[in-house]
């Protein structure tokens, strides 16, 4: 360290380097720290000027304008000292280079400062650092505070003047200060009448601090503005005046009112003035902005020309209520809360307690919130009609606009050589002075771009051009807008065609392309993919779809009938095809049959002739009217959800679309076409409240029941053997995850899973997503599955047909509803599902209920496994709410343990939800938690968590329940199932399901036992017949050796014996790769006198070694017994029946 009083590096000693000042002294030295620059600066203000505001260009001080701004906030003040003020006076002369400022109300008490030795009013107005708002446990809501305020007006002036009119004390004072500050005289003081209360400051500012000669006409235009603010803050109660007129000002409102009318001069529209006061604290007006935030507020009558927490606090409420209106209105919007502040213009006037700046020019409030001392609520009128102002409408506009420009950014252009587009085969004219002529094919997916590809080498390259798509379009019309840019199948098509956003088309001369056909599969998914197409072209570009011949569809057979002599008949449609197979009246001979639901099953030469015959295979759409817009946003838009419905509703079976004709409107495509598929997903995603399957679940049971799957096999071998023997058309990847999830038992999937889960399936720590590869877990039926779904209602079932082939029942027939038992979930086109898990003990108690004509018991929801409460919370005539809440206990003062979750809220999720806790993110700012601990299995659920005591006692508070999220509602609201006849039905109650089931099931059982009792009695014929057959051998009476076989069939018949022909099989067309299980060839003549070989097989079919004496007294027993079931079966009555399945079943379930 050097020594003290050294000389320093440029000849300076330490005592010139480091000095002291006083207050004063640093106050003039560094002007900045306190009052701002003294330098002119020229920024857009508001001024207040001719009678109005204005809005332009200011050459000012901002030092100079700060201690003007500081006397008037202190005449300001006075208001909240004395609320019988009623009077401010403010007079700027520029002649004298004077300012005054007089208030009425209380004046500054004259007396003498017992710690001081000074006068009040000297003391304040004259010494720094005084003020009478340094006890900050006095809330105030007064503008000054750190004790410098007046005092830096008498420093920066030439001369300041103090008078004050005590009438308390009956004393008047004055005082001058002069030179900065520095000089004062002493005060005078007189006497005053007791009602005489007011204050007085006149200065003189010290123009040459602030580099000025004489007050400017901006600067005095910019203090006017100030006086106005202080007529608008104050309102009714205070009449301000400006140099001896009287401000047009009564109120906030009509302050804000002098703000709009000079913005909207020289428009057309007038800008909306929203205004509420709150309370007695808070006024808020709001009004439109032009695309960038603006506010004007005043804290204690300070302008806070930056704002701060107390517009933040205003603003929120009000961005917050517009977000939701918008996002609403717009789902694809997606708008940000500041790009709402945008197109606002919000005016708050408050008063807050003991208020902080950012700095003593008090620019921004730095408050928090939450020591405002009141709070800002504003009201649902007020926000209703801030929402109806016009704000909505000009963010979505703004948002469109914005989605528009962005989307440009990828636009299309016609040029001829088009690069960086991987698996695009482009014409060769695509682009050019022929592009007109040219067609972009786009296939569904490479193997029908491999169809394509063949099929345009009769036609050429020069005007074909082919583009895969992978699976299905983007539906655009309900996707965010993020989707919309990021989607690179989107992009690639507006390059390859050429096409340019928010650009209407009369013709294609300006495109690529001149056609766009679409060549899909011939199923349900294909005709998906081309309304999406027709939806992406319909929401950006719907003047392309009124061009004649622009999109078109290119069509494939679905069936192809090939005789054996060659003929080859082609089908576009299964009614089509059905037609001619009845046509057929049985005939049969000779044909065979192929499907091509996929175009991946045609061969290169059938593409080729599919192609040389272009016009057969080429449809044209075509607008008709307005109806086929309508019909396109029915189909694809969010909005028309209760439309779509109605929709569904009225299809027609039987309706298709005519593929004979060569042109088809938008809107027969989507009625006619495009149903179908919407009727299919719909299918697909909500399950028949028969069996409470969905068909992909369905075709898994009956391939399990087909093969008698008893031993186990691996699941990817099985969903082989599902997809043979069932037409299942959908990806192997999605059928394996189907029979996972029939056959997982974890805590929140199947109360009764109907598969085997043998292997690694899945647990409830990731809800079954945990599950290993298809190739490796095994499984098979469940012992208790065909106790559910027994075998003798096999044959009451209506079996589908598709593809030739017998597939699965249009629903099974389980004792109990098995939808109640395992629940569902779902969404499909115009209805989503969701039915909670029941238990199956409570669904056969209801049962015997039903069967015994007794009241139903209500049901709640359970879940197998589950310890947590699952209570009713609320009902309403749509359904009843429960809340499901897991288990939490409290063990110390600062441990938790955890040990249950609620319904499908899985362990690794509520892991990340700890760690949330304990690490803190954007959401959660404070970390509430210091650790926790894991002792949870594959079943069961076990956390410790440690929290400070602090933290636990408001946890405690809160609710640990609350706290830590423990708890989620369910409903039966959205209980919406397929009932028998396949029409989508909501059911409001359990209780409703279990009763529409009930006559379902009971009426099968009567079936049952008809047919049961039927099968027993032709038992017993056949075995009176064998018998009869056995003794007449033995006897002599019949010789089955050395004869003609047709001589013994008549003879069998002209004996008595009852013909038992074998059951033919309908007669079928041979399916090409089909198994050939369903179709039977019968070329067997009839022999003399009406008799076939297959009348007595059952009697001739009898082993040798069985037509004995023995053979005989053993048919004999069976008969016997036969004949005691017959009697027993006939005894029973359906009900019987049932409830004996019903104890069978809980017999077995509770083994």
């Amino acid at each position: 360290m050097g020594r003290p009083g050294a000389a320093a590096a440029g000849g300076k000693t330490i005592e010139e380097i480091y000095q002291k000042k006083t207050p004063l002294e640093h106050v003039l030295l560094r002007p900045d720290t306190y009052v701002g620059s003294i330098e002119k600066h020229t920024q857009t203000l508001w001024v207040y000027e001719g009678g109005q505001l204005v809005n332009r260009a200011v050459t000012y001080v901002p030092g100079l304008y700060k201690i003007f701004d500081e006397i008037l906030v202190n005449a300001a003040d006075n208001k909240q000292r004395d609320p019988s003020m009623d009077a401010v006076k403010v007079t700027i002369s520029v002649e004298q280079n004077t300012i005054s400022v007089y208030n009425n109300g209380d004046g500054v008490p004259v007396e003498v400062h017992n710690e001081q030795g000074v006068y009040v009013p000297e003391m304040i107005f004259g010494h720094l650092l005084t003020s009478s708002n340094y006890d900050d446990n006095e809330k105030k809501t007064t503008g000054g505070r750190n004790g410098y305020g007046a005092k830096l007006a008498n420093i920066f002036s030439t001369e300041f003047v103090i008078e004050t009119a005590d009438g308390k004390r009956g004393k008047k004072y004055k005082q001058v200060f002069s030179n900065n500050m520095s000089a004062k005289s002493e005060p005078a003081i007189s006497s005053c009448k007791s009602n005489e209360n007011w204050t007085k400051v006149t200065f003189k500012p010290d123009l040459a601090k602030f580099h000025m000669t004489y007050l400017e006409e901006d600067v005095v235009a910019l203090m006017s503005k100030r006086v106005l603010d202080i007529a608008g803050c104050l309102g009714r109660t205070v009449k301000v005046e400006l140099n001896g007129q009287k401000l047009p000002v009564k109120t906030f409102s009509d302050y804000v009112g002098l703000y709009l009318a000079s913005a909207q001069k020289g428009k057309e529209e007038t800008l909306p003035r929203i205004y509420e006061r709150a309370n007695d604290r808070w006024e808020v007006c709001v009004s439109l902005s032009d695309g960038q935030f603006q506010q004007v507020s005043f804290v204690n009558s300070i302008a806070t020309i930056r704002g701060g927490t107390h517009v933040q606090h205003v603003s929120e409420q009000i961005v917050s209520h517009i977000q939701e209106i918008v996002n609403k209105k717009n789902k694809n919007a997606n708008v940000k809360g500041f790009q709402i502040r945008n197109h606002l213009w919000v005016f708050v006037n408050s008063l807050i307690d003991n208020p902080a700046f950012d700095s003593q020019t008090k620019e921004t409030l730095t408050t928090r919130q939450t020591s405002f001392g009141s709070k800002c609520e504003l009201s649902p009128e007020f926000l209703k009609k801030v929402s109806k102002c016009g704000v909505v409408d000009n963010v979505l506009s703004w948002a469109d606009f914005k989605q528009s420009k962005e989307l440009k950014k990828n636009d299309g252009a016609k040029r001829q050589r088009l690069t960086g587009i991987a698996k695009l085969d482009d014409a060769n004219d695509a682009g050019g002075k022929n592009s007109e002529a040219c067609t972009l094919i786009l296939t569904e997916g490479d193997s029908a771009k491999a169809l394509a590809m063949s099929g345009i080498s009769v036609v050429g390259r020069n005007h074909y051009g082919v583009f895969p798509l992978r699976g299905k379009l983007l539906n655009v019309r309900e996707a965010t807008h993020k989707q919309i840019m990021d989607n690179a199948e989107i992009t690639s098509i507006k390059q390859i065609l050429g096409l340019q956003q928010g650009k209407g088309y009369e013709n294609t001369k300006s495109l690529r392309y001149g056609h766009l056909m679409i060549m899909t599969d011939q199923d349900h998914d294909g005709s998906h993919i081309k309304g999406l197409i027709i939806n992406f072209i319909h929401t950006f570009w719907p003047s392309l779809l009124k061009v004649p011949g622009f999109l078109v569809e290119f069509i494939t057979p679905i069936v192809k009938a090939t005789h054996k002599n060659g003929k080859v008949l082609s089908f576009y449609t299964m009614p089509e095809y059905e037609s001619w197979k009845e046509s057929l009246r049985g005939e049969t001979k000779g044909w065979s049959i192929k499907y091509y639901k996929g175009l991946g099953t045609s061969t290169a030469k059938e593409g080729k002739e599919y192609f040389r015959d272009l016009v057969k295979h080429k449809k044209d759409f075509a607008w008709d009217n307005d109806e086929d817009g309508d019909s396109i946003e029915l189909a694809f838009s969010k909005k028309k959800t209760e439309a779509r419905k109605i929709w569904l509703r009225g299809y027609q079976p039987g309706t298709f679309l005519d593929q004979t004709q060569r042109v088809i409107t938008y809107s027969d495509f989507i009625n006619k076409e495009l149903i179908l598929f919407s009727l299919a997903d719909l299918a697909r995603s909500v399950p028949s409240m028969v069996d409470g399957l969905k068909p992909g679940q369905r075709k898994i049971l009956f391939a399990a029941f087909k093969r008698n799957f008893t031993s186990q096999a691996k699941v990817a071998q099985f969903s082989g053997y599902v997809s043979e023997h069932s037409a299942y058309h959908h990806g192997e990847q999605s059928l394996a995850s189907t029979i996972i999830g029939m056959a997982q038992n974890f805590v929140g999937s199947n109360n009764i899973n109907i598969l085997a889960p043998i292997g690694q399936f899945g647990t409830r720590s990731q809800g079954g997503k945990d599950h290993a590869s298809a190739r490796y877990i095994y499984t098979s039926l469940t012992p208790l599955t065909r106790t559910i779904f027994p075998k003798p209602d096999d044959i009451l079932l209506n079996f589908l047909r598709e593809d030739g082939q017998s597939i699965e029942p249009f629903w099974y027939a389980p004792i109990l509803p098995m939808v109640l038992v395992n629940g569902s979930e779902g969404i499909g086109t115009g209805w989503s599902t969701f039915v909670p898990n029941y238990n199956p003990r409570d669904i056969v108690t209801n049962l015997k209920h039903l069967l015994r004509d007794e009241q139903l018991e209500p049901m709640d929801p359970w879940y197998k496994g589950f310890k947590g409460t699952i209570v009713k919370s609320a009902t309403k005539e749509s359904g009843v709410s429960y809340t499901v809440t897991g288990i939490v206990e409290q063990v110390n003062e600062t441990t938790i343990r955890v040990l249950e979750l609620p319904i499908r809220k899985w362990t690794q999720d509520y892991k990340e939800f700890l760690e949330a806790l304990l690490c803190g993110t954007e959401k959660i700012k404070e970390p509430s938690i210091k650790d926790y601990r894991e002792h949870n299995t594959d079943t069961r659920v076990h956390f410790e968590i440690s929290l400070s005591e602090e933290k636990m006692a408001e946890a405690l508070a809160e609710g640990l329940t609350k706290k830590f999220k423990l708890s989620t509602t369910i409903s039966t609201s959205n209980m919406n199932l397929f009932d028998k006849d396949g029409h989508i039905r909501k059911y409001d109650t359990p209780e409703q399901i279990l009763e529409d089931f009930y006559h379902i099931r009971l009426e099968l059982y009567v079936k049952r036992k008809e047919v049961q009792v039927e099968n027993l009695q032709y038992e017993l014929l056949k075995l009176d017949n064998k018998v009869r057959f056995i003794l007449g051998v033995v006897k002599g009476e019949i010789v089955v050796n050395n004869r003609k076989r047709a001589e013994l069939l008549v003879e069998l018949k002209t004996k008595g014996f009852t013909p038992f022909p074998k059951k033919a099989k309908a007669s079928d067309l041979p399916v090409v790769g089909g198994d050939g299980s369903d179709v039977e060839a019968d070329d067997e003549e009839k022999l003399n006198k009406g008799v076939r070989a297959g009348d007595y097989e059952y009697l001739l079919s009898m082993p040798i070694g069985t037509l004995t004496l023995e053979k005989v007294q053993q048919l004999c027993n069976e008969r016997d017994k036969l004949e005691g079931d017959v009697e027993e079966l006939k005894k029973c009555t359906p009900k019987d029946l049932w409830e004996k399945d019903l104890d069978n079943f809980l017999e077995q379930l509770t083994v």
